[in-house]
C-alpha cells in the first residue's frame, strides 16, 4: 500500500553536482531532492578527481573549449549544445566558487588550470591537485542545506515514474525508511528531474559507485523517452589496479604533469613522445587494455613527473595508493582500463527536457550530445553544474498537473548473485573491445537472468546498451568492434525508444539513424 502525496514544485531524483545544481536554481519554487543515501555518499560527483574544464585562461576561448569537445567526440558531438556548455563555462566556474568552492588559484588570484588530455590549452579548473568532485560537491551541499526552498529525502529510491494517459510524467513512485520499514510513497509533482547518475555499476571493472546501474535511463525508456547513443561508454585507461571494487582511479592530470604509460618491462605503451599518452581516452584505453591482455601489463609510472611532491600535488590518488601498499613515489602504479563514463542516456536538451512532457533528465544519465562518442576530459563537472542550473530555472516553471494518473509497475530487483554476473558479463563482453560474439554472448546472459527477474531496472538497461552496441557495426569513440575496427562514412547516433510504455517490456529495441 502506497501513500500519495502532492507537491507543488520539482521533484528531483539524485543528490549530486547535477541535481544540486537543478535544486538551487528552482528558487523559489519548493523543491523536493530525494537520493538512497545520505549526500555525498552515493554519487559519482564526488569521486571525480579531475576537476572542471572552462575557458578560464586569457589565451583560451569557448569556441576553442568547443572545437577541442567536437574533436573528441568522433562525429557525434552536437554543435548547439556544446556551444551553450562551453559559454557557460567561465560562469558556471564563478558560480560555483561563489558557494565557496575552494579552486586552486595562481599568484594574482585568478583560477589555476592544468592541462588534460584532448585539450588544446591549460582549462582545468582544480582542487587542491585532485580533490575537485568532493570539495565543489560539499560547497554545494551546504547550500542546499540552507537553503528554505529544499527538502530532502536522504532514505529514498526511484521505483516509477507516474504518467497520465496522455504519457505526461506526473510524479514518481518513492520507496522510503530503514531495510524492514520501507514504505512506498507516491509523490506528484511539477516535474520530475532525473539526475540518477551513470550505469558504470554494470560492469565489474569500474571507478563509479557500483549502485549506478543505469535505472533512471532504463525507467525513462520504459515510459516512452528517447534514449540517444546508449552503446557509448567511456572506460578510463588508468584505473588503479589492486582488486579493489570499485577501482581507484588515477586522475588524468597526472599524465597532464607528464607521468608516463608503460608496461612491466619499462616501454611505453603509446610511444616515446612527451605528447603520447595524452591522446582521446578511447585511444588511451585501448593501449592500456591490450597490454593487459597481452601479458605485458600496464602501469603509470610518475616517479619523474611527480615523485616527492605526490603527497602534497595528488593526495587523493596517493592515499589510494599507500592504501594498497604501494608507494607511487617509488613504484609506477598498476592500471586497467574500467567503465568511467556513460555518454549516452536519455535524450535531454540543455535545460534538461526530454521528448516526455513532465520529465527533464540532467547529468550523466542524460545524453545531451555535447560527448559524442568520447567526452572530452573534465567537461562532465562542468556540464552536471551548467546545464544543472538550466534543468533547475525550466523545470521551475512548469504546473502541477491535475486528472487521473495511471498506477505506476514495480520492477523486481535483481539478486545480488545475478547482478554479479550480469556484471562480469559486461565487463568481459561488451567492454574496451567488443565483437559480434562476445555481445551476443552478453545478451544470452542477461535472457537467462530475466527469467529470475523479469523487467529488472539493470538487465534493462545493460540491455540497451548492449543491443546498440550490436547494431552498430563500426568503431567509434568509446565504441570499439574488433570484427568492425573502421568508422563508418557518416557519423550517426542511435535513437531508441520503446514499442510499448508497459515498464516491463524492453525486448523490442530498434535502431534508427
Amino acid at each position: 500500500m502506497s501513500r500519495t502525496l502532492r507537491h507543488d514544485g520539482p521533484l528531483i531524483i539524485g543528490g549530486g553536482l547535477a541535481g544540486l545544481s537543478a535544486a538551487l536554481e528552482a528558487a523559489p519554487r519548493q523543491v523536493l531532492v530525494v537520493t538512497p543515501a545520505p549526500l555525498l555518499e552515493a554519487c559519482a560527483s564526488a569521486w571525480a578527481q579531475g576537476g572542471v574544464a572552462a575557458a578560464l585562461a586569457a589565451d583560451d576561448a569557448p569556441a576553442l573549449h568547443a572545437a577541442d569537445t567536437t574533436a573528441a567526440g568522433a562525429g557525434l558531438v552536437e554543435a548547439e549544445a556544446t556551444g551553450v556548455l562551453t559559454g557557460d563555462g567561465r560562469a558556471t566556474v564563478e558560480w560555483l566558487a561563489s558557494l565557496g568552492a575552494p579552486f586552486d588559484r595562481d599568484a594574482a588570484g585568478g583560477f589555476a588550470v592544468s592541462l588534460e588530455a584532448a585539450h588544446s590549452h591549460a582549462r582545468v579548473a582544480r582542487v587542491g591537485g585532485d580533490g575537485a568532485g568532493r570539495a565543489i560537491l560539499s560547497a554545494l551541499i551546504a547550500a542546499v542545506r540552507a537553503a528554505p526552498h529544499i527538502e530532502i529525502w536522504e532514505d529514498a529510491r526511484l521505483r516509477g515514474l507516474i504518467q497520465d494517459a496522455g504519457g505526461r510524467v506526473r510524479g514518481a513512485l518513492i520507496e522510503r525508511g530503514a531495510p524492514g520499514s520501507r514504505r512506498m510513497v507516491e509523490v506528484l509533482a511539477s516535474a520530475v528531474v532525473l539526475a540518477t547518475g551513470g550505469a558504470g555499476g554494470l560492469f565489474a571493472r569500474t571507478t563509479t559507485p557500483a549502485a549506478l546501474l543505469g535505472e533512471g535511463m532504463a525507467l525513462a525508456y520504459g515510459a516512452g523517452a528517447e534514449i540517444l547513443d546508449p552503446e557509448f561508454v567511456q572506460f578510463h585507461p588508468t584505473a588503479i589496479d589492486v582488486g579493489l571494487d570499485p577501482m581507484p582511479l588515477a586522475t588524468e592530470a597526472l599524465r597532464g604533469e607528464g607521468a608516463r604509460l608503460i608496461d612491466r618491462d619499462g616501454r611505453f605503451l603509446l610511444g616515446e613522445a612527451a605528447d603520447a599518452d595524452l591522446q582521446p581516452r578511447d585511444v588511451v584505453a585501448r593501449a592500456v587494455h591490450l597490454a593487459g591482455a597481452e601479458g605485458r601489463g600496464a602501469f603509470l609510472d610518475c616517479r619523474a613527473a611527480i615523485g616527492a611532491a605526490f603527497p602534497e600535488e595528488f593526495p587523493a590518488v596517493f592515499a589510494a595508493c599507500m592504501r594498497a601498499g604501494l608507494d607511487p613515489r617509488e613504484t609506477p602504479i598498476p592500471v586497467a582500463a574500467a567503465a568511467h563514463y556513460h555518454m549516452g542516456g536519455i535524450a535531454a536538451g540543455p535545460d534538461g527536457r526530454t521528448s516526455l512532457p513532465g520529465l527533464f533528465a540532467v547529468g550523466e544519465c542524460a545524453a545531451t550530445g555535447v560527448h559524442g562518442a568520447n567526452r572530452l576530459a573534465s567537461n562532465s563537472l562542468l556540464e552536471a553544474a551548467a546545464f544543472g542550473r538550466r534543468t533547475g530555472r525550466a523545470a521551475a516553471a512548469e504546473t502541477l498537473g491535475s486528472g487521473a494518473t495511471l498506477a505506476p509497475a514495480v520492477a523486481p530487483d535483481l539478486a545480488p548473485e545475478a547482478l554479479q554476473t550480469l556484471r562480469e558479463a559486461m565487463s568481459r563482453c561488451v567492454g574496451v573491445m567488443r565483437d559480434a560474439a562476445g555481445l551476443s554472448d552478453a545478451l544470452a546472459v542477461m535472457t537467462r537472468l530475466e527469467a529470475g527477474a523479469p523487467g529488472a531496472l539493470p538487465l534493462a538497461a545493460a540491455r540497451l546498451i548492449t543491443k546498440a552496441a550490436l547494431a552498430r557495426r563500426e568503431s567509434r569513440g568509446g565504441h570499439f568492434r574488433s570484427d568492425y575496427p573502421e568508422a563508418t562514412p557518416v557519423a550517426e547516433h542511435t535513437r531508441l525508444r520503446s514499442q510499448s510504455q508497459d515498464a516491463k517490456s524492453f525486448a523490442d529495441v530498434d535502431r534508427a539513424a
